[in-house]
């Protein structure tokens, strides 16, 4: 099994497993967040569960955290993989001759991703650990909404989150299709996918967007 992953193949079947743990997990974390938009209680109700519950914290958190690092460690090892078998840098290769410009640059878009990831577990994340384990602060239900929407009042913050989504959903754009390739999906579903595809790398992003900007507007 260490042998398979080892190789090129294996890579990519570890990435395109990591990418759908990671898309996946985005579709919850978006059905929780969009809850704020409707409804405070049900918001709070759903993040306390989140923040509480002790297989999401000490499974399923660390889980998340090892997929993420995961992911990125990954498509890096690939990247320089890529460009070590090519011999030549990207920008003297004809890749646009029968690539799309995103593909070739999944790993710059990647980047700003797990820059704008620091910023995120920075403001969530690591609030909770605070407030948890450090300050030690009585538990408040009704807390997450309020704090949620305090983090969207500066505009730098807003900018920073719609900049990253944009990017994500270029990236999921390509690395969607790419996944059930790399898992051995048939030539004859790639319009299929790619259909998918483009409404998974419209939709997730679009509702982060959409959270972002009606709290900054509307606090």
């Amino acid at each position: 099994m260490s042998g398979f992953f080892k190789s090129s193949i294996g890579r990519k079947v570890a990435m395109a497993l990591s990418a759908f743990f990671l898309m996946f997990f985005l579709i919850i974390h978006l059905a929780v967040n969009i809850t704020s938009l409707f409804s405070e209680n049900l918001f709070n109700e759903l993040s306390h569960f989140m923040g509480t519950n002790p297989l999401v914290q000490l499974v399923l958190q660390p889980v998340l955290i090892f997929g993420v690092v995961f992911h990125f460690v990954m498509g890096f090892i690939l990247e320089l993989k890529n460009k070590k078998a090519q011999g030549v840098a990207y920008a003297r290769n004809n890749g646009a001759a029968n690539s799309t410009w995103m593909s070739r640059n999944m790993i710059y878009s990647g980047l700003v991703i797990l820059a704008f990831l620091v910023i995120h577990f920075a403001d969530f994340w690591v609030h909770e650990i605070n407030v948890k384990y450090i300050n030690v602060q009585p538990e408040d239900p009704s807390r997450y909404y309020h704090e949620l929407v305090e983090k969207f009042l500066p505009m730098w913050r807003v900018t920073a989150y719609v900049v990253a989504f944009i990017l994500l959903g270029l990236h999921l754009a390509h690395g969607f299709t790419s996944a059930f390739q790399s898992m051995g999906s048939t030539a004859g579903r790639k319009a299929t996918l790619q259909k998918l595809g483009k409404a998974y790398s419209i939709v997730i992003p679009l509702g982060f967007i959409v959270i972002a900007l009606f709290h900054h507007f509307n606090h």
